[in-house]
Formats: C-alpha cells, structure tokens, sequence
C-alpha cells in the first residue's frame, strides 16, 4: 500500500508532520485556492486506495474515518501489532526447556511471554499453560510429567511451582545424603 501511494505520490498526506490547510477565507489567493483543491484530491484519492487494499470486515472498520492520515495510522499500527502478536505467540509456542537451567527460571520466561501476550489481548488460559509447560519439559524429567499428568489434583501454575520446587529440594536431600553415605 505504501509504495502504490508513493508510486502515486500521494503518500505525502499521510505525514503525520504535514502542515494542516487552514479554512477558506475569502482573502484566499488563486495559489492558495489551488493547493487546497490538489491537497483535498490527493486526500480523497489516497483514502479511497487506502480502503480499496482492506478486506470486507476492515473496511467497515475504516470507512467511517474521513482523514487518510487516520487511517493509514491506524492500518499500519494494526499490522504492527498482528506482526507483533505473531512473533510473540511463535516465541511462546518454539520454546523449549532445557535440564541445565532451574525449571522455574524456565516457566517464569514462559509467564513473561503469556503476559506481554496478556497486552494484546491474546488470553492462554492456565490449563494449557500448564500443559504447555509439561510439553516442553526436558526427556530427563518425564518421570516427573508423568506423576503430575496422573494426579487426581486441579492443577494450577501455583501448584507446578510447588512440586517442581519440592523436587528440586528433594534431589538436593538426596545428593547429599548420597555423598555423606559415599563418605562414610
């Protein structure tokens, strides 16, 4: 779309820095008069290529805006943030964990995903989070996906949280009564 309104050169009215034509007054001389019949065209013919190039249901979002520059702002702001959204959602779904890093720091990564996620209005309820999380667990710690996938318990990302720190916290107890007993 930018560059058929370059090509046109008409792109210029959508600059947000383009100094506004005042009303017509009757001390308006021919030149005056003349930029502002050019300018109003450009406009009107920028608008209509603007909402020529959206789809049925975006063009019933725009039509009602009579400024170009308003809508070519706010078009242009609506692909930035799908593009946005995309790459948010692709980082969230190609994540993967990995066994040398503590599982928390991994799931707090993934919760900061979900929240700038959260900003888009884009809402990943708790129980695909949850098995999200248990996906993208390392091989290494299948044993572990498997006890939480067969629990009885609701789970929420609190109770992930808890298990995971208890484990972690019982293969520390194990490691080093596994050393004193090395020891001994």
């Amino acid at each position: 779309m930018i560059f058929l309104l370059t090509a046109l050169k008409i792109f210029y009215v959508l600059d947000p820095l383009l100094v506004v034509l005042l009303e017509p007054t009757p001390e308006d001389t021919d030149a005056i008069k003349t930029e502002r019949k050019i300018r109003e065209e450009d406009e009107l013919l920028c608008r209509g290529h603007i909402l020529n190039t959206l789809t049925d249901q975006l063009y019933n979002l725009y039509s009602n805006l009579k400024s170009p520059r308003k809508s070519g702002q706010r078009c242009i702001l609506r692909m930035k943030t799908r593009n946005e959204v995309k790459f948010l959602s692709l980082q969230y779904f190609e994540f993967k964990m990995v066994y040398t890093q503590p599982i928390m720091d991994q799931i707090h990564e993934l919760q900061i995903s979900v929240s700038k996620l959260s900003d888009f209005e884009v809402k990943i309820p708790d129980a695909l989070q949850i098995s999200a999380i248990l996906s993208k667990l390392p091989s290494s710690r299948n044993n572990y996906r498997k006890k939480i996938l067969h629990s009885t318990d609701k789970l929420t990302l609190t109770h992930l949280q808890i298990k995971s720190e208890t484990r972690a916290h019982d293969e520390i107890v194990h490691a080093s009564s596994s050393t004193v007993n090395t020891l001994s």
